[in-house]
């Protein structure tokens, strides 16, 4: 895959929330709350992880990749694979990607990382596609 640019890991924030929730500061209810499309993403293109879910402890986290650019059009906002994801680096100058873990058993959800990837080809426009008027 191509290299990742501005990598921010979220890991600091995930462990201070944990630490909240096993201190009963923050009820297991407010951090378990993921979307249930959300869970449908981690179904189908989500990627197993070897870490266990940190608040039921019963099954390991799914690491889902969402994806977010001007340049994507239709497809910013959707969940994809690591397949994917090579293929669309390749074919994009930009887009950011969030990873986030979901555990499909008891709900939890954490953004864990957010990245850039594409060609970095920014100013480098694609020709814009003619309509049959022109």
């Amino acid at each position: 895959m191509r290299t990742q640019r501005q990598v921010v890991d979220y890991a600091l924030q995930r462990r201070s929330l944990l630490a909240q929730v096993h201190a009963g500061r923050v009820g297991v209810m407010e951090v378990c709350d993921a979307n249930p499309y959300l869970l449908r993403a981690a179904k189908y293109h989500g990627q197993p992880s070897e870490v266990t879910c940190p608040v039921c402890r019963k099954e390991p986290l799914t690491l889902v990749s969402w994806i977010f650019g001007e340049e994507l059009k239709h497809a910013s906002g959707s969940a994809r694979g690591p397949d994917e994801l090579e293929r669309l680096a390749n074919s994009f100058s930009e887009f950011t990607v969030h990873v986030v873990e979901v555990c499909r058993t008891c709900s939890w959800n954490h953004l864990v990382q957010s990245y850039v990837l594409g060609t970095g080809d920014v100013n480098e426009r694609r020709p814009r596609r003619r309509t049959a008027a022109e």
